[in-house]
């Protein structure tokens, strides 16, 4: 379990039960106990309440010896300190195994465990040896500069009546895969096209990584182009210290101009745990000296830079705000200035779906102008559009680029994005309740079976906790709830657990450890996929309580400060 176990709570039957019935119901949630004595107090317990020859009834009987049959296989697992270890790593399927290679009684449980780990190894090599991890990009820029830049008197010249000219004036793709050859080798295969203004290139490269061990990693790097020509590189990666590594890189480009060698030196280091600093040079066609402070925390990005070179100087500023949502919505904003000018940048980003971030980015900058750039990331695919509106700093093309894509967004969102993924969600719902339809009727024909054969140790419960005004429980419900307030015509999914709760009683203490409900005795899932809680109504020392528990919510009661008041 996931909640510490302090002695009190081992000892009590109630942590006992709990145990048999998670093993019985919900086998993934179960947790194996420490103490010998009590799993045996635990088994004798279920014993007595599910023991055939105290049911006459020959239905009763027949659902006894099949819930007594199944503490028993509960016991005869976990009392086996070898078959609770396969249990631990494999869970029941492991038990089921004929023949298993690691099922041998004379191994130990951490030899179990070893064995394991390296058939994890070897499943994760068979693994690597099918992933590929596809990566690509593709930008498409967009010239929209005739909406705002055009003449009066050029208007009625124009073709097509007067209407704005918009044209796709570049665009590049890239894409690369990556092929392991050994669980220290990586080749990578990467290649690219662009396009501006009727002009265009391509070039392939390949790459061979070797890790050479937990604190480095180097790769060579050849490549081809029809522009610039063959290139060959070398790429070092190490770790310095646990707070500092360093990355240095060397490359030879055969142009038709001649040989244009480069080389860049790069070295970080941790100054706390959520800042980084960085120190850059870079000699070759673009010689600089770069240095960065880089601070990323669980709400904010932030980072600072400066760079000295030929021909390019400038000093960034960029903050990037993370709100905690459930789409994950990002706002961030930047400047940049240098002896280009000055570039300030604000934009949003936001999670559409599961494997989908949505991010609009306005670029407004003397002498660029104003650009929009849409931005899609889809997986492991990336997709651009950068839009450019005016080479002139005008008021209306920087409120278009601002206002137009949020009402778009808004608008897409409501029409499209909202009912698209509740129908999703409605879909994997459906399947998913079809597909365990018939294991939750077989758990919920056990439950019902369980509660008939409890009635008569809660009856002597409920006797026991009246004569001392201890805990009852009146009423006790689990499944998911509708609210009055509720829009939606829904009806609440919830079952009757008063019995199975009452029986789980002990020295007037009900104590539920912090796992899915639905795995105790008695209880099964009303609703699957749906979120569900609990709500019992209980009386303690002659006074009424409510409490309302969440599914995987641990749960005790009656509460410390209902007992100093009763004391009281």
């Amino acid at each position: 379990t996931d909640t510490p176990l302090t002695d009190d709570y081992i000892k009590s039957s109630n942590y006992q039960f709990n145990l048999f019935g998670r093993f019985i119901n919900n086998p993934s949630n179960c947790c194996l106990p420490s103490y010998s004595g009590e799993l045996k107090a635990s088994y004798r317990r279920l014993c007595m309440l599910y023991h055939p020859d105290k049911h006459r009834d020959p239905e009763l009987k027949r659902q006894a010896e099949q819930l007594f049959n199944q503490v028993h296989q509960a016991y005869e697992v976990l009392s086996d300190a070898h078959s609770r270890a396969i249990y631990d790593i494999f869970g029941k399927k492991g038990l089921e195994v004929e023949g298993w290679e690691v099922v041998e009684r004379k191994r130990t449980p951490a030899e179990i465990r070893e064995e394991y780990e390296r058939l994890q190894r070897e499943r994760e090599e068979r693994r690597l040896q099918q992933r590929t991890n596809p990566k690509g990009t593709i930008s498409v820029g967009v010239d929209a500069t005739d909406l705002f830049d055009r003449y009066d008197e050029d208007f009625e010249e124009m073709p097509g009546g007067g209407f704005p000219h918009i044209e796709i004036n570049k665009m590049h793709i890239s894409q690369s895969i990556e092929a392991p050859l050994t669980n220290s080798d990586t080749a990578v295969l990467s290649g690219s096209l662009s396009t501006h203004n009727g002009n265009g290139g391509g070039n392939i490269n390949m790459t061979v990584r070797r890790v050479m061990s937990a604190k480095g990693w180097g790769e060579i790097e050849l490549g081809a182009g029809d522009i610039l020509g063959p290139l060959i590189g070398l790429k070092v990666f190490r770790n310095l210290t646990p707070r500092c590594f360093l990355t240095a890189q060397c490359g030879l480009q055969f142009s038709p101009r001649g040989l244009r060698p480069s080389c860049s030196l790069m070295t970080a280091r941790h100054l706390d745990q959520n800042t980084m600093g960085y120190l850059q040079w870079r000699w070759g066609p673009n010689s600089a000296m770069t240095t960065s402070l880089v601070r990323d925390t669980k709400s904010s990005h932030f980072t600072l830079a400066l760079q000295l070179g030929v021909p390019h100087s400038y000093l960034m500023m960029s903050y990037q705000y993370k709100f905690q949502d459930e789409d994950q919505t990002k706002v961030k904003g930047s400047v940049k200035t240098g002896w280009f000018g000055t570039v300030v940048e604000y934009g949003a980003e936001r999670k559409i779906s599961r494997h989908s971030v949505l991010s609009a980015t306005v670029s407004i900058g003397v002498p660029q102008g104003v650009t929009l750039k849409i931005k899609l990331a889809r997986a492991s695919q990336t997709y651009l559009f950068p839009v450019h509106l005016t080479d002139q700093l005008l008021p209306s093309a920087v409120f278009y680029a601002t206002v137009g894509p949020l009402l778009v967004y808004m608008a897409i969102h409501r029409l499209v994005i909202i009912p698209y993924t509740q129908a999703q969600k409605e879909q994997e719902l459906e399947l998913q309740r079809k597909s365990s339809a018939t294991d939750i009727a077989k758990k919920k024909q056990e439950a019902e079976s369980a509660v008939l054969l409890m009635q008569e140790s809660v009856r002597r419960i409920i006797e026991a906790e009246e004569s001392k005004m201890g805990l009852i429980i009146l009423n006790a419900w689990y499944g998911k709830f509708v609210s009055d307030t509720s829009q939606k015509q829904e009806k609440a999914k919830v079952i009757d657990v008063t019995v199975p709760l009452q029986c789980l009683v002990k020295d007037s203490k009900l104590i539920l450890t912090e796992t899915s409900k639905a795995g105790l005795p008695g209880f099964y899932d009303p609703c699957v996929g749906e979120e569900k809680s609990l709500k019992l109504l209980y009386q303690f020392r002659g006074v009424m309580h409510q409490v309302i528990s969440a599914d995987t919510e641990p749960l005790r009661i009656p509460k410390q400060s209902h007992r100093i008041e009763s004391e009281s």
